[in-house]
């Protein structure tokens, strides 16, 4: 196939003058008759509107172009060309006949598909028509022939998790619908009954569908992944006339629920896609829908090639083509993330009984990367771990710990513990079940190991107005990061009252979390310095320069304090776990209104490299409720 010459732009563009220069001098209107540019200009306008309705044509095929035209290009899609008179050469000796060069360029791919053709001119009266042939649009075409696009789609780049292993990548799956080509409207509706019946689905809007579509369609009922076709349906959709399954891939976690609230849904553009970025989009594209996989498309999808070819307008001519143009798909580039597999999969098995909304979050103390954010079923594609925004309870009392230890306190330092406390007329209790032997003058070690409410809210005023918040952010909480995803990292307000900073001081208040940051502040007590989650290994983040650091010292006696939870305190079923030494924090966290009060259960913990926060919005008590859960993921990342 013969493509056009490109010149340097440089050269490109003074040739281009020169040749304009030149066919203007030749083809102006002098005593031999007028010049044939205008109507060749009227012709490039005329080509580009898609209308030849207005123009004078000649020769054989002239009074059939105004149809034949629309339907040459109709296949290469809703796209407008740009057509213009590049030159028109001197006419002949006798001056009846011309020949203008059309510059053609056709925006179907990145790189436009960019061309010449010619036009004869010939007298008529005293002016000039052009002569209609199918080469005027495209230089080699046939009388019987048409242009036709092919869009190639890129590969779409997978998300890979820890080891590089795929975790969302292309996997068989098998899409059921009705073919209207076999079968005739009323066949097609009877189909569509039986199959939403057998599927399940919503018959009435299915019925619908097949109703309005056109006689060639697929009318997709449903996609499923291959191992979820169970056998009865593979036995029982064949059998219904007009029905047909079609094995395909698509790009799929490992199962349905796998960090899906993250990683997000590939799918069909909608038509508000379109609408609003038509030229990343057009019908019928995939691209991610949700999650990562929206946020990243550009850099996941890659870039659409095309195939221009012609192809004879007789449907019985065969399948003969002729390729005339193309450019290759670019496919899409990977995104690395951190989350592992096999952790990310234990952490959704332990919260798959968990009706209520609840999340795991697993990261490495030491570089920050997280290795599982599993949001449990209640959650009802909520994304929880990363983005909950919840009153952390007594998992709070880290950061208050850390305050309290700037302050001046130690660890064997003596705080007042008693049954309850009242603030402004509010009355302060610990949790019910707290130990009666941990009452009275105990130490600040085993006020945290008992997670006594009371001994906080009474040293409150140890603190200055700040200190708390300052103490928190010291462990990650209540500093914003951009991390490529949706992330909260928490708050400290201001109290607006003396029952808000006690509350404040237990976690509840005007104190927020997500599990994510909560696994954050317990790793910074892990690592002894601030830790920053990061989930996609391109970005980079870092801890913030204006907080002041974690010291080595704060750190010992952080995790002192939060072994002996785990070894004489709330957190004791994970005193058995092997391994290195599990420190351990419990918290619940009242809400409710109308007189009706439900806990949030939480349970944080740190052993060797790993730190995991666990979160149940209705629990009965952190140990008892995500404790199981948090042993159970301990374990498994064994």
């Amino acid at each position: 196939m013969s493509r056009p010459t490109r010149l340097p732009a440089r050269a490109g563009a003074l040739a281009l003058v020169l040749t304009l220069a030149g066919s203007l001098t030749a083809c102006t209107e002098d005593d031999e008759g007028p010049d044939p540019r205008p109507e060749a200009e009227a012709l490039a306008a005329a080509l580009q509107a898609g209308d030849l309705e207005g123009v004078e044509l000649g020769g054989p095929l002239g009074a059939q172009a105004p149809a034949a035209y629309p339907e040459t290009v109709a296949r290469l899609g809703d796209v407008e060309p740009k057509v213009r008179v590049a030159d028109v050469q001197a006419p002949d000796d006798d001056g009846t006949e011309a020949t203008a060069t059309l510059e053609w360029s056709w925006p179907l791919a990145e790189q436009p598909w960019d061309y010449t053709t010619e036009v004869t001119l010939e007298r008529a009266g005293e002016g000039w028509r052009a002569v209609w042939a199918p080469t005027v649009v495209e230089g080699s075409l046939a009388e019987d022939e048409l242009l036709d696009a092919t869009t190639v789609a890129p590969a779409r780049g997978d998300l890979l998790g820890a080891r590089g292993l795929a975790l969302v990548t292309d996997r068989p799956v098998l899409r059921l619908g009705v073919d209207r080509s076999r079968v005739t409207r009323p066949q097609a509706v009877a189909a569509a009954r039986r199959l939403a019946a057998l599927l399940d689905l919503d018959a009435a809007a299915y019925v619908e569908r097949v109703r309005a579509a056109g006689e060639l369609a697929f009318v997709e009922a449903i996609t499923l992944r291959r191992e979820d076709v169970e056998p009865a349906l593979a036995r029982a959709y064949p059998r219904i006339e007009g029905v047909l399954g079609i094995p395909d891939e698509q790009p799929l976690a490992p199962s349905r629920g796998f960090a899906a609230a993250i990683l997000g849904t590939v799918g069909p553009v909608s038509a508000e896609m379109v609408k609003e970025d038509p030229e990343a989009y057009r019908a019928g594209d995939v691209a991610g829908l949700s999650g990562l996989q929206a946020r990243y498309d550009e850099q996941l999808r890659g870039t659409p090639g095309v195939v221009v070819a012609a192809i004879s307008d007789d449907p019985s001519g065969g399948d003969d083509e002729r390729e005339l143009y193309r450019v290759d798909a670019v496919d899409g580039e990977d995104l690395a993330l951190t989350l592992d597999l096999d952790l990310q999969t234990a952490a959704e098995a332990a919260l798959a009984d968990e009706s209520s909304p609840s999340a795991v979050v697993a990261l490495r103390p030491s570089d920050g990367a997280l290795l599982a954010a599993a949001n449990g079923p209640g959650t009802e594609g909520y994304n929880v771990a990363t983005y909950g925004q919840y009153a952390p309870g007594s998992t709070f009392k880290i950061a208050t710990s850390l305050a309290l230890l700037r302050a001046g306190l130690r660890p064997d330092s003596a705080v007042s513990c008693p049954p309850s406390v009242s603030v402004d007329g509010k009355r302060f209790e610990n949790y019910s079940g707290y130990p009666a032997a941990a009452l009275g003058r105990i130490s600040l070690r085993d006020a945290v190991a008992n997670s006594c409410n009371t001994a906080l809210i009474g040293a409150r005023d140890r603190l200055g107005a700040d200190d708390l918040a300052a103490a928190a952010a010291s462990l990650g909480l209540g500093v914003d990061h951009d991390l490529g995803f949706p992330a909260y990292f928490g708050s400290v307000e201001p109290p607006a009252s003396e029952t808000e900073a006690a509350a404040d001081m237990i976690g509840q208040g005007t104190v927020l979390a997500s599990p994510m940051v909560m696994a954050a502040v317990i790793g910074s007590v892990q690592a002894g310095s601030l830790v920053v989650p990061r989930l996609l290994e391109e970005a980079e983040v870092s801890a913030p320069e204006d907080v002041a650091p974690l010291t080595g010292a704060e750190a010992r006696q952080l995790r002192a304090m939060l072994r002996a939870v785990v070894t004489d305190g709330s957190g004791r079923l994970l005193a058995d776990l092997p391994g290195p030494p599990v420190i351990a924090k419990t918290g619940t966290a009242e809400f409710g209104a109308s007189g009706k009060v439900d806990t949030h259960a939480w349970m944080v913990a740190a052993q060797g490299d790993l730190a995991v926060a666990v979160f149940v919005e209705r629990g009965d008590s952190g140990s008892g409720t995500a404790g199981p859960v948090l042993a159970q993921v301990l374990r498994a990342a064994r």
